[in-house]
């Protein structure tokens, strides 16, 4: 079973540095998830995770997997650990994003989802129980219960109703989870996930009916889904007083550097998103101090390091004059070097963010380094 130490509370916020253990190994938190939705983070191999990006642990979608290669596969090679080569944790969300993101493809019912896959137009059906079936078929080391996701703006009367809706889905998910067995020697756990869109009752609702079912850790979902930040900020920070001190806290989807700052002071231990990766492969690459849009013709004859204060593979053996003429000659190189350095940024960003909690600088930190990596940050496109 999933064990959470909390190390230490920084003294001037919510901050929190923790560890959590499973079977896989250990994770230090803060932390940030690199997504490999198909059970690859793109344009990296494992290698590069562990010993040049030094990943903790990956996340990878159970909507996609169940598409394909399917659970047979998943079940015929012992699991995705074993199918893809990792010896880390996994998380799995349950897919309840990606159908929500179908729109038209989907429908939602009182005991589960309906949905045309985005591949072929097959009809599916997703309900809590199946879900948990899919996610013991991948073996993830972290499961995630069926939820739906609220778009914004979301009125009140509706947001009630799927807050209601993922509350009773939560119990059918932790019935189904505790009926079943892992299938491959190593325990699972299961993180429930807290919604009620930008309605602080119904997010405290959701957060004490979860509470309630004693899940091994919390997710706050239903936000980054185009409301302004300083409302994801006041929904973050209500959220966490209602969620059990003594269980990693997850916030999933989010996002740009600041937003995980801003969101660690808040009392969050777990992030996701697919920013550092979407943006390597475009050519916006997160650096000390700010964005850098590296295909510019400034960087033409810029033989400099990308950035003077990063310690990853791309940083210490390339320069931005080279990286320049990789992208803009599409050599698939750029992609590989491109990610490898923004997931690196996005991992020491909050290793760094853990030791200033540990030594209770936090907020004065926060704050310095939000100025600088925050520049040109309006440059990126988020495609």
């Amino acid at each position: 079973m999933l064990q959470f130490e909390l190390k230490h509370k920084e003294k001037n916020s919510k901050a929190r540095a923790g560890k959590i253990v499973t079977d896989h190994g250990t994770i230090e938190t803060p932390m940030f998830m690199p997504v490999g939705t198909q059970g690859t983070v793109k344009a990296v191999t494992q290698k590069h995770l562990t010993d040049e990006i030094k990943a903790q642990i990956i996340l990878s979608n159970t909507y996609h997997l169940y598409l394909r290669p399917g659970t047979g596969i998943l079940e015929e090679a012992g699991g995705l650990h074993n199918l893809i080569n990792w010896d880390n944790p996994i998380l799995t969300d349950s897919g309840g994003f990606q159908i929500y993101s179908l729109t038209e493809l989907r429908k939602i019912k009182h005991d589960g989802v309906e949905f045309k896959s985005h591949l072929n137009g097959d009809k599916h059906f997703f309900t809590p129980e199946k879900v948990i079936g899919i996610q013991r078929s991948i073996g993830s080391d972290i499961m995630m219960v069926l939820d739906e996701c609220t778009p914004y703006p979301c009125e009140y009367d509706y947001a009630k109703k799927s807050q209601e809706l993922t509350s009773r889905w939560a119990i059918l998910n932790r019935e189904a989870f505790d009926r079943s067995k892992p299938l491959y020697g190593h325990d699972q756990n299961l993180f429930g996930i807290i919604q009620g869109s930008v309605y602080k009752d119904l997010r405290e609702k959701s957060a004490l009916d979860l509470a309630a079912l004693d899940f091994n850790g919390y997710a706050i979902g239903g936000l980054a889904v185009g409301e302004p930040a300083e409302t994801m900020y006041d929904m973050v920070n209500f959220t966490t007083d209602f969620m059990p001190e003594n269980k990693p806290r997850y916030l999933m989807g989010v996002g740009r550097p600041e937003n995980i700052l801003e969101n660690i002071e808040r009392g969050i231990d777990m992030f996701d998103c697919v920013m550092p990766t979407r943006n390597a492969r475009n050519a916006y690459l997160f650096t000390s101090e700010g964005v850098v849009t590296i295909k510019n013709a400034i960087y033409k004859n810029d033989f400099s390091s990308l950035d003077p204060n990063c310690e990853c593979y791309t940083c210490k053996n390339y320069s931005r004059a080279y990286l320049r003429h990789l992208y803009t000659a599409k050599e698939i190189l750029a992609l590989e070097l491109g990610t490898i350095h923004n997931l690196s940024f996005y991992l020491s960003l909050v290793k760094e963010a853990r030791k200033n909690i540990l030594e209770d600088s936090y907020l004065e930190w926060k704050k310095k380094i939000i100025k600088k990596i925050s520049k040109n940050i309006k440059s990126i496109m988020e495609v």
